[in-house]
């Protein structure tokens, strides 16, 4: 595979420069090679004008390998390696594809992946013995983007009995399925995102997650089971929802930012050794990431963030659908139209309100695992909250690159589908008024 290099055009730190660099992307004669290239957001760097490093330097050449799962929001890891950002700041780092979040779940354990793009719950999954060994620790570094998952439902069995955003309509469509055969939903991971998505969804509109049947399908597999009837619904991120509409085979329901508008989606996740060893490096690649994830939020990169990820080395789908649903717009499918998102589309940045792993995402997660039968009785939140996410190391690098905090963090949660509030100071009470579901 041969690389092209490019000068790079640089600010000084404080200021950066009018005209960002171009960087090519890893190009060849292999066909399942990137090819795109794109122009890179600035770094800041030293004082000298010709300067063409960053102030901050890797303080290893070991590499980093940071894996990802084939969905659009994989984009500011993959992003940051094809824009050279990582290598500005002398880091070694391969990003790799894997087949399943147990998958990448096991690297991040074993060591053999140092960081990845990761469902925000799976961490507190594994530790508390759902999605993995009770036990044991991957931490998280930061959020990776908000918004942008969906479910959908399979044209045969729910076409024009379940509209999009119909809460009302579900429970009785579902019921009109389980009359001729079991009536099965699928999700990624247990205790992940979009399993408590699907979840909330089902409870929300009145329809037990006892009544169901709930299955894990890896998300590059959800469209071909949905093609040979594996499922009746799924939710997943995309692009594999608006991937199912442009096949035909089923249309999106409802988005996620239509239950919790700017929820957590993906996050950085780390192995906790590499977290200890290499802080440093670690917060170097957060500053890649950071960068770049600016420069998605960026209308005019989203297209070509969408080729550049589209392709078979990366996420395997068509660019103009990952395209449209990065930029908010959502062909629905079977007949339904198309509804756009505005200020609530997938984020990656927001000013700083993306990136920050706040505390009361993960009580709100452990809760529900609670809610949904997961877990017999709360655990000890705060403890497991305090060891799983490096809040303290995100406000480092913050403050480093001068991006602003939020300062909602334990703020009381209002999901917008039912109107109910989580106060992350009192679960308890959450749980009186609202568990019991499963």
């Amino acid at each position: 595979m041969r690389r092209r290099s490019f000068i790079t055009a640089l600010g000084v730190s404080g200021a950066i420069a009018a005209s960002p660099a171009l960087f090519a992307a890893c190009g060849g004669d292999d066909d399942d090679a990137p090819k795109a290239s794109a122009t890179a957001p600035a770094t800041a760097t030293s004082t000298s004008s010709a300067a063409a490093t960053p102030i901050l330097k890797a303080t290893s050449n070991e590499k980093i390998k940071i894996g990802f799962i084939a969905l659009t929001d994989c984009a500011s890891c993959v992003m940051a390696q094809e824009l050279g950002l990582f290598k500005q700041y002398g880091l070694n780092v391969d990003v790799v594809k894997q087949s399943s979040w147990a998958a990448l779940r096991d690297g991040l354990l074993t060591g053999d992946l140092q960081a990845a793009h990761m469902l925000f719950g799976m961490p507190f999954s594994v530790y508390t013995g759902i999605g993995g060994p009770a036990g044991k620790e991957i931490q998280i570094a930061m959020m990776l983007n908000q918004n942008g998952q969906a479910i959908t439902l399979a044209n045969d069995d729910f076409g024009g009995a379940v509209g999009f955003r119909t809460l009302e309509k579900v429970k009785p469509a579902v019921e009109a399925v389980k009359a001729k055969r079991e009536a099965t939903f699928a999700m990624t991971f247990p205790g992940g995102t979009h399993d408590l998505w699907l979840r909330y969804w089902l409870a929300a509109a009145g329809v037990s997650q006892k009544t169901v049947k709930i299955i894990t399908i890896p998300p590059p597999q959800m469209v071909a089971n949905m093609k040979v009837n594996a499922m009746d619904g799924y939710c997943v991120g995309e692009p594999w929802n608006g991937v199912a509409v442009k096949e035909g085979i089923g249309f999106t329901a409802l988005a996620s930012q239509d239950i919790w508008k700017h929820h957590p989606e993906k996050s950085l996740g780390v192995n906790s050794e590499f977290a200890g060893k290499r802080r440093g490096d670690l917060k170097l690649v957060m500053r890649a990431i950071i960068e770049t994830s600016k420069y998605i939020d960026d209308p005019k990169n989203k297209a070509q963030v969408a080729k550049t990820i589209g392709q078979q080395a990366y996420v395997n789908a068509p660019s103009d659908v990952i395209d449209a649903r990065l930029e908010g717009r959502y062909t629905l499918g079977k007949g339904l139209g198309e509804h756009v998102y505005t200020d609530d589309s997938m984020a990656f940045h927001r000013d700083g309100q993306v990136n920050f792993p706040r505390k009361s995402y993960a009580a709100w997660f452990m809760t529900q695992y609670v809610r949904f039968g997961y877990l017999p009785q709360l655990p000890d939140i705060a403890a497991i909250t305090q060891k799983l996410v490096l809040s303290d190391l995100y406000r480092e690098v913050a403050s480093e690159m001068s991006i602003p905090l939020p300062e909602d963090d334990m703020a009381p949660i209002t999901l917008a589908l039912d109107q109910a509030t989580f106060d992350p100071a009192n679960p308890a009470a959450y749980l009186k008024q609202y568990g019991g579901v499963a």
